[in-house]
């Protein structure tokens, strides 16, 4: 791959990142049927899996990327997918509904959890570190969240209905059926995965282009496909709650787990532009997500003020 030409690396890069994404969605559903199948109680298989399902891409490219010895992709992943899950998905989705309106309390525990994750964050890697005992609290974080989630009432609630739902459709699955899928999922997961990262790479060579960048753009936008699909479907059903709810899980589970794990098994690297211009992006979008979910409703004016938001950040990595 190393000799290939840029004309055959884009289309490699763009192929393997719709594996990956795709494979995450089998992934994720093959879970979901085995843990309803052996009776794990379904709002947690609900909680869990919507957060890690549609997290799972920015997690294995991420892992990937520290084994290939560019973990410098890793901030760049996390900080480019929170940001793109609030001022594109969101926006589109609020496009989308013209009117969002959400109806339980977030301001309670999710977005002080959600605002204490960007921040944590922001402590963590301001000095360009991140040691392995930064990654063991921000798997502590993530424990907590879980934890809070798993318990969370209104999360029962509305995924409770849906996986009732998936249970009966599931019932008649032989177990095997999930199990093959799982395996050769999480193999094409792989798979897509490591090319990603080597494709990625390479183009970053060939146009004299950090890869954290392309990291924070096309990788993070691609990594998102999952959240956009989730969180679009949710707004179509009159669910808004659930996109919004999706969005902030997502960039929780992000903040703590994609830095997290991937931190356990190598240094990461921090690069100086990520920290200086993106990371405050990063503060400024999850600071914007509170105040415009405060209110309890989004308008689709917002929508396109957030989209213009995210064509900023777009011009602001490559200008």
């Amino acid at each position: 791959m190393s000799d290939w030409s840029i004309a055959l690396l884009i289309p490699f890069f763009i192929i393997s990142l719709a594996v990956l994404v795709k494979s995450s969605d089998l992934f994720t559903d093959a879970a979901e049927i085995i843990g309803i199948k052996v009776n794990i109680p379904s709002f947690i298989v609900g909680v869990t899996l919507l957060a890690l399902g549609t997290s799972l891409p920015e997690l294995i490219t991420s892992i990937i990327s520290v084994v290939k010895n560019s973990s410098e992709i890793v901030i760049g992943n996390v900080t480019g997918s929170n940001i793109s899950n609030i001022f594109l998905i969101l926006g589109c989705c609020a496009i989308y509904t013209k009117k969002m309106k959400i109806n339980y309390d977030l301001e309670k525990v999710d977005l002080p959890l959600l605002i204490g994750s960007a921040f944590l964050f922001l402590i963590m890697v301001w000095d360009e570190k991140f040691t392995k005992f930064e990654a063991i609290l921000s798997l502590i974080g993530l424990i907590i969240y879980i934890i809070q989630s798993s318990q969370a009432k209104k999360i029962h609630l509305i995924v409770h209905k849906d996986i009732k739902e998936d249970i009966k459709e599931s019932a008649d699955i032989p177990m095997w059926k999930p199990l093959l899928l799982l395996c050769i999922s999480g193999i094409l997961l792989y798979l897509g995965a490591k090319y990603t990262i080597q494709s990625m790479i390479h183009i970053s060579e060939r146009l004299s282009i950090g890869a954290e960048i392309i990291s924070a753009s096309a990788v993070a936008l691609g990594t998102s496909l999952p959240e956009l699909i989730v969180s679009i479907t949710a707004a179509k059903k009159g669910k808004p709650e659930m996109a919004v709810g999706n969005i902030l899980g997502s960039n929780i589970f992000n903040t703590f787990a994609v830095m997290g794990i991937p931190g356990l098994m190598g240094s990461l690297v921090i690069p100086h532009g990520i920290v200086t211009e993106v990371v405050p992006i990063m503060i400024i979008a999850t600071l914007v997500f509170y105040f415009l979910t405060l209110k309890k409703e989004l308008t689709q004016w917002e929508g396109f003020i957030l989209l213009l938001f995210y064509v900023l950040f777009i011009n602001t990595l490559f200008v």
